[in-house]
């Protein structure tokens, strides 16, 4: 068993580092953000896939030490960077989370361990942002892989211990140590040729989901103006039994992945020189959602929502988990009370959002469904006189 220090305690770090303590390995969950840290030590888990009781019992087995004090990383033989990769507020690439990650690594880690980035980013990361700088300020050099996280928040099915992972270090001998490792947690390790084609295969997954999420939502708005169903006439399509897959049109996408890891990819690629038409395109296309959605729902009613009370169901990116990033519900928010209404929202899995709390679904003219958890009561919706359902799952209300 190894000691294990993963840097970044969120969704993707912390589902990593309890998978590897229950697999018997030591692991320091390392974090800057004291009040995630202090909760964690007291057994509190802010995210669905880990639940408290496993939680409390790997602490007290000290199999896992989450700490916000980076001096306990000095043991660790090997070292796991799991740290957002945000976008910055224009929309490009932000790195500061990863090279604060590569600085504390700088500082703590005097001898060769083995470094794997998991942390999402353009091929060239590893090699170019995370090797060369610690070599350079210190003269180590480690043993360095890319395995890029698969993290589904609130998936019940896939999850770290069945969820397929790709890994390549920079030797085959590298690349076997970490295959050796994941599979201590993991059922299936695939072994690539270089962290660069690793890079890039999670680019292209998340890719592949923004393309074709901006291509049905396009498609809804096609549909609505021939008068026809964009519902049925994907379920038609879902009939044919080859060369079709079915995607689900709504009000945009969020989470960290669909809405930014695309734009990694087209802003390396734009350096390079090659085009990403199709990506900029589809971020286009989904990000204009929130407009043409509100946009339906002023021509329903006269152009006019001047103190109309609007409630916004479900602010979460998807259902039933509690994850507000890149959430499309707040640009409605922001242009429903651009339009004078007197917005309100609806999510008692969120619970706390936009600096506002959740509100009651009474007594409201509008109800705009984005985001449809299974506890969120659909009777109470049902009541509202007019409802604009962007999840496609309220047969009797307004659709996409």
């Amino acid at each position: 068993m190894r000691n294990v220090g993963v840097i970044g305690q969120g969704y993707v770090g912390l589902a990593l580092a309890t998978a590897a303590a229950n697999a018997g390995h030591k692991v320091i969950g390392f974090d800057t953000n004291s009040l995630l840290i202090t909760n964690l030590k007291n057994g509190i888990s802010h995210i669905e896939d880990v639940e408290v009781e496993f939680l409390q019992k790997l602490i007290y087995s000290k199999l896992y030490l989450p700490t916000d004090d980076p001096s306990n990383l000095s043991i660790c033989d090997i070292i796991i960077i799991a740290v957002p990769t945000p976008l910055t507020i224009d929309r490009q690439p932000d790195l500061g989370y990863l090279e604060a990650a590569v600085e504390t690594i700088i500082r703590v880690i005097k001898n060769e361990v083995l470094i794997i980035n998991e942390s999402t980013s353009y091929p060239g990361t590893l090699r170019e942002v995370i090797a060369k700088n610690i070599y350079l300020k210190t003269g180590v050099k480690h043993k360095y892989a890319a395995a890029p996280e698969r993290i589904d928040p609130g998936n019940k099915k896939w999850n770290v211990n069945n969820t397929p992972r790709v890994i390549s270090g920079f030797d085959e001998a590298i690349t076997k140590e970490v295959r050796d490792f994941y599979l201590t947690f993991t059922k299936s390790v695939i072994t690539l040729s270089s962290p660069e084609v690793a890079e890039m295969s999670k680019l292209v997954e998340n890719s592949f989901r923004q393309v074709n999420i901006a291509f049905v939502n396009e498609l809804s708005q096609i549909a609505n103006a021939f008068g026809i169903s964009i519902n049925e006439v994907l379920y038609a399509a879902e009939t044919k039994p080859y060369g079709f897959m079915k995607f689900a049109p709504g009000a945009g996408v969020g989470g960290h992945c669909i809405p930014v890891d695309p734009i990694y990819l087209a802003f390396q690629a734009k350096l390079l020189g090659a085009a990403s038409t199709f990506i900029e395109r589809a971020n286009q296309v989904n990000r204009n959602m929130p407009s043409y959605i509100v946009s339906r729902i002023l021509k329903d009613n006269n152009n006019d929502l001047e103190n109309k009370k609007v409630i916004v169901i479900g602010v979460a990116y998807k259902p039933n988990v509690s994850d507000i990033r890149e959430t499309p519900a707040l640009d409605i928010i922001n242009l429903l009370t651009k339009e004078k209404a007197i917005v309100s929202w609806h999510d008692p899995v969120v619970k706390e959002f936009n600096n506002q709390q959740s509100q009651e679904v009474e007594d409201q003219h509008i109800a705009v469904v984005v985001t449809l958890h299974d506890v969120i009561n659909v009777e109470k919706i049902k009541a509202i006189k007019y409802v604009f359902d962007c999840s496609g799952k309220l047969d009797w209300a307004k659709k996409l």
